[in-house]
């Protein structure tokens, strides 16, 4: 049975193809997006709605509260035992979603994992705000050229995190990574190819929409939990709760959390360009379903 996945940045379209995608394969989708596990969040991460969750059966939404840890390795164990249970019904597992580091988590495995050392974190964290971001990615060039060269300057979190491995295991990052485990089914990952202007427009529609449907008082709702470290990283939170705070105006978060999005956005696309086993579908090819065959 081969797997498919279906990835591109946010605002794409991918729900919309998906569930078509999903009726020609005879297929249930598991979300491949970091921030869709958490309950009480699905205006923040744009989930599908209750209607297409019916229509289609979707796995891995609304799984753990946001105040709890989540992480890629659970995320990969949650996958694969989906994949088997999706299976064991003679259906299609279909992927979909924008974090590409899930995405490669599943198909590719991860390799040991490391010790964690957060006084060394926040020391490079002091360098980039010194120095720039540029500083710690020369600095890991130096140290591991190939695991640099897949990261881009500005993906701080990666560039300290495989400084971090090098650091406390004494080993480059890329070589750890070939102790990875993949997994054992075949697979196809198309990807979604959209006009950057058409990208655009659609964020700042979405954002628009978000906050016409209550961002406001699900991040208000929110606030008031001890949420966790990965639930706070939700694109949307700390913009929405400048604006509950009086730091800015109303359309100043919204404008904001635009202006990221797009940047988001950017990370994505650069990211999902990096992988040459994607097959691109122009979102305007509406020949794609028609033609398509597994």
């Amino acid at each position: 049975m081969t797997l498919y996945f279906l990835v591109g940045p946010t605002a794409s379209g991918k729900t919309k193809l998906s569930l078509k995608l999903a009726k020609k394969l005879d297929a249930e989708i598991v979300s491949c997006d970091s921030m869709c596990v958490y309950k009480g969040m699905d205006i923040l991460t744009s989930k599908p709605g209750k209607k297409d969750r019916k229509t289609v059966r979707h796995h891995l939404i609304d799984i753990i509260p946001p105040t709890k840890e989540f992480s890629v390795a659970k995320y990969r164990h949650l996958a694969l035992k989906a994949v088997d249970d999706i299976l064991s019904r003679r259906k299609t597992p279909l992927f979909v979603g924008g974090s590409g580091l899930y995405v490669k988590a599943v198909i590719d495995g991860l390799f040991p994992s490391s010790k964690k050392d957060i006084k060394f974190r926040q020391r490079q964290k002091q360098l980039a705000e010194r120095y720039g971001n540029k500083y710690l990615h020369n600095k890991l060039k130096k140290i591991d050229p190939e695991t640099a060269n897949k990261i881009h300057p500005n993906n701080l979190r990666y560039v300290i995190r495989a400084l971090e491995i090098y650091h406390t295991e004494k080993k480059r990052p890329s070589d750890l990574k070939r102790k990875r485990e993949p997994m054992e089914h075949k697979f196809k990952i198309f990807g979604l190819m959209i006009n950057r202007y058409e990208l655009y427009n659609n964020i700042d529609q979405r954002v628009e929409d978000m906050f016409k449907h209550g961002i406001v008082d699900e991040v208000k709702g929110l606030s008031k939990k001890r949420l966790s470290v990965t639930a706070k990283k939700a694109l949307g939170y700390n913009e929405v709760r400048a604006y509950i705070k009086g730091d800015c105006s109303l359309d100043e978060a919204m404008e904001l959390l635009k202006k990221n999005t797009r940047h988001f956005a950017k990370r994505q696309m650069a990211w999902f360009r990096a992988d040459k086993r994607i097959h691109w579908i122009d979102t305007n090819d509406h020949e794609f379903l028609s033609n398509f065959h597994e």
